[in-house]
């Protein structure tokens, strides 16, 4: 019952955000022009790159909730290595969260952890960039009138007929985005949920300081789905109970990019290599600046005071409910659509 509940818990959290990734994840996909697209993210220059690191850096979606939106960025036409960018800048540090660390841990780690989010997503979508043998091909030009909605001419007095075709390729794309993406999220809440309920907490403090601290961290945050500002009062908690400020910067940049939904959806998506060179950007990044926040510490004094802090959700409220109601209804019907395939193709 316990894990049950766990994973209630971490899907009411999660369902909000996710509804918001999917919206952006539709709306992007449908209202971004192909040409700005390609001008502005289509191709794998460091400038682009760091561009899409500073977008997704202030955005406050979580890990879960920057899934669809950086597949819709991906099939709406940008690079490998923007993608990437996006997808890590995004759920490792956002407004939220800043204002949470700086209520929490104090200004220093309010300003080393969106500093090191950004590094670490340049870093990551230059490795992914590297690898890349061609750039990503935008999305053709999708016009909304057609032939069979709007007679043999798409005319400029079919405004009504826009408005409704527009509306319901967002709504297929919104669908199809949820179909795309359901299997691994809820794997990686089921990942969460086991580890929220069988793990020790001795096991997340016993470590103390240094690197095998940090590899501890990353290797408990990877199968993790956790969000940047929820990641911030456990961050806390690991402080106040040993673990050095640098290891926990490492669980809270970790965590947040390395979840088991996130690197099934990047090997999906961009494939093996780019899959392998995200790992490695993330985790040294996280890892180097772990380290030199602990040098810095100790070299100059600088204090990190976590307070106590426990997070309320907001279970009861209708955000919440509607939002959960909407997305699981959705992963409902595309697991039945996927047993119905498999079962009939199974059949035949």
């Amino acid at each position: 019952m316990m894990l049950l509940n766990n994973f209630i818990d971490l899907f009411l959290s999660a369902a909000p955000w996710l509804f918001l990734g999917f919206v952006i994840a539709a709306s992007l996909k449908l209202g971004l022009p192909s040409r700005w697209l390609a001008k502005h993210l289509g191709n794998n220059k460091a400038s682009t790159t760091v561009k899409a690191a500073l977008i997704g850096a202030p955005l406050p979606l979580c890990s879960c909730g920057v899934i669809p939106a950086a597949m819709g960025l991906r099939r709406a036409g940008a690079s490998k290595s923007a993608t990437t960018s996006f997808l890590i800048a995004t759920p490792e540090t956002g407004v939220d969260s800043v204002a949470v660390s700086y209520a929490l841990l104090g200004p220093i780690m309010a300003v080393v952890r969106p500093v090191a989010a950004v590094a670490s997503a340049i870093v990551a979508g230059l490795l992914v960039g590297k690898d890349e043998s061609d750039a990503a091909q935008p999305a053709a030009a999708k016009t909304c009138c057609s032939k069979s909605a709007c007679g043999s001419e798409a005319k400029p007095q079919t405004k009504h007929c826009s408005i409704a075709s527009k509306a319901k390729q967002w709504s297929n794309s919104f669908v199809e985005l949820v179909a795309d993406s359901y299997l691994w999220l809820l794997l990686g809440l089921v990942f969460a949920a086991l580890i929220q309920t069988y793990l020790p907490e001795s096991f997340m403090t016993r470590w103390g300081q240094g690197w095998i601290t940090m590899v501890v961290m990353v290797l408990v945050g990877i199968p993790m789905y956790i969000c940047a500002t929820a990641s911030t009062p456990i961050a806390a908690g690991l402080i106040i109970a040993g673990i050095s400020p640098g290891a926990a910067l490492v669980f809270m940049l970790a965590g947040p990019a390395t979840n088991i939904a996130t690197l099934m959806l990047v090997r999906q998506e961009m494939g093996m290599r780019a899959l392998v060179a995200y790992l490695v950007g993330v985790i040294a990044s996280a890892m180097a600046f772990g380290w030199g926040l602990d040098w810095a510490i100790s070299q100059w004094q600088w204090q990190v005071n976590p307070v106590e802090w426990q997070e309320h959700h907001l279970v009861n409220s209708w955000w919440v409910v509607s939002s959960s109601v909407v997305i699981a209804a959705l992963m409902l019907l595309a697991g039945v659509k996927d047993a119905r395939q498999r079962w009939f193709s199974t059949a035949a």
